[in-house]
């Protein structure tokens, strides 16, 4: 009894002992920085020059548009949505350790100047960790902008018709909603590979009208709501992409769907279901159309990061949580 007792004290130590870690690490703002600052450089050395800056004429800031992205990585991978929080903090407890740390209005502007940097950084991590892959996972997600009691009031993208929300309904969820719909495609290994933001009234088919340029020769899993057999048939003869989706109960020739596909396609549900939990990606503080844009490709980016971190360690990709361990 006693030799029991002693163990589970060991036990409960050793756990004690691990979440300590596990939080100085979490915590700890300025290592993870540092470690995204070095993924950052290692992935985006052809794209910028010797300081880390996009080429461009100006004055050259201290702080570079490597580190912007970085810091903006470190953020969304904590789970910092608040701008105020974050340089709140940084100021008050690292800028010893940051110096050249530009202000939170300065961070918000080129935030939406690297984001198109951000996103070619990302795509090259995203290749690195299954750039073979052959089959892929299709789906969409609601981007709520606002209460839908309050969307004629919105005035977001007011100002440019092609980018502003709109009215949309979401099947999965038989919800109506005021916003946009996030399209994406991942591997079977949960990497996201391509991704887009469209009105939330736009149809899932749409999407697929860009994907025929950007794949081919490869199986692509989706829902119900992208069943169309003109396009099954154009992917097929545009790009030798096959196209597989379940079949309605109404539909003739029907046929039970083919569990190994079923499982396949469950991969981006869960995706999704990170990007809600550890990145709430559903809870959005931007206030113009291009700042909500660049949140997502953050957001989208830290997840790709730290599956990057697991993929280099050895470890399982979808179990983002423990990446900093």
């Amino acid at each position: 009894m006693f030799k029991k007792l002693h163990i589970s004290l060991i036990i409960s130590k050793l756990e004690v002992s691990n979440l300590l870690i596990y939080n100085q690490r979490m915590h700890n703002l300025y290592a993870i920085f540092a470690k995204f600052l070095e993924i950052c450089k290692y992935f985006g050395k052809t794209l910028v020059n010797e300081k880390g800056n996009q080429p461009r004429r100006g004055v050259v800031p201290r702080f570079s548009d490597l580190e912007v992205i970085a810091l903006s990585l470190t953020a969304e991978s904590v789970g910092i949505d608040s701008e105020n929080n974050l340089f709140v903090r940084l100021f008050s407890e690292y800028h010893s350790q940051m110096p050249n740390l530009i202000s939170r209005r300065q961070f918000n502007d080129r935030r939406k100047q690297t984001a198109g940097l951000c996103k070619l950084i990302r795509e090259k991590m995203a290749n690195t960790i299954d750039g073979g892959e052959e089959y892929f996972c299709i789906d969409s997600k609601p981007i709520e902008v606002c209460r839908i009691s309050r969307g004629k009031r919105c005035k977001m993208g007011k100002g440019n018709f092609e980018k502003a929300p709109s009215f949309g309904y979401c099947a999965s969820q038989d919800v109506y909603y005021y916003g946009y719909k996030l399209h994406a495609v991942c591997g079977l290994n949960g990497v996201i590979h391509s991704f887009d933001l469209t009105k939330a009234c736009v149809h899932d088919i749409k999407f697929l009208n860009d994907i025929k340029y950007e794949y081919h020769d490869c199986s692509i899993f989706g829902d119900r709501g992208y069943i169309s057999a003109s396009m099954q048939l154009d992917l097929f003869e545009t790009a030798h992409i096959k196209l597989e989706c379940p079949y309605r109960l109404n539909q003739k020739n029907w046929k039970p769907t083919f569990i190994p596909f079923a499982k396949a396609r469950k991969r981006i549900e869960t995706v999704f279901s990170q990007m809600c939990d550890q990145f709430m990606i559903g809870r959005n503080y931007a206030k113009e159309t291009d700042g909500l844009f660049t949140r997502i490709i953050g957001k989208i980016s830290a997840l790709t990061i730290l599956q990057y971190i697991n993929y280099k360690n050895n470890k399982p990709i979808g179990r983002v949580k423990y990446a900093l361990i």
